[in-house]
């Protein structure tokens, strides 16, 4: 399972790469390799509010429907449009070319989130 150690992690299977006052957010290898084939992605737009904790969008398998939870709080300034045409890039390059959002953080503490050593104890 490939648990990279420079991102953060959320016990609901999202990652946080932090840059600066932004969060690029999207799932872990283990969440879409749980929720098998990817075929659909519903993501908010540019420019709404999401809040930590909240769900901000859900991700469509072969086989069920998933919620994606919010790791911080702030502005979604992005999503990954790529992911409309071709959203088994989160099954092949979760953390990379599978993105889902970037949020620019409003200041609130993210030390709730798991480091990879925290996150890998965490599905075993």
């Amino acid at each position: 399972m490939n648990i990279p150690t420079d991102l953060k992690y959320t016990k609901d299977h999202e990652w946080v790469r932090v840059e600066g006052d932004q969060a690029v957010v999207g799932i872990t290898d283990f969440a879409q390799s749980q929720l098998g084939d990817i075929v659909f992605l519903d993501i908010p737009t540019v420019g709404e509010t999401v809040a930590a904790g909240d769900v901000f969008g859900t991700v469509e398998a072969v086989k069920t429907v998933s919620d994606l939870l919010c790791p911080v709080t702030g502005e979604v300034v992005a999503f990954n449009e790529a992911l409309d045409d071709a959203p088994d890039a989160v099954n092949r390059d979760p953390y990379g070319k599978g993105w889902i959002i970037r949020i620019k953080m409003d200041g609130s503490a993210h030390e709730h989130l798991l480091t990879a050593a925290e996150y890998e104890k965490l599905i075993g």
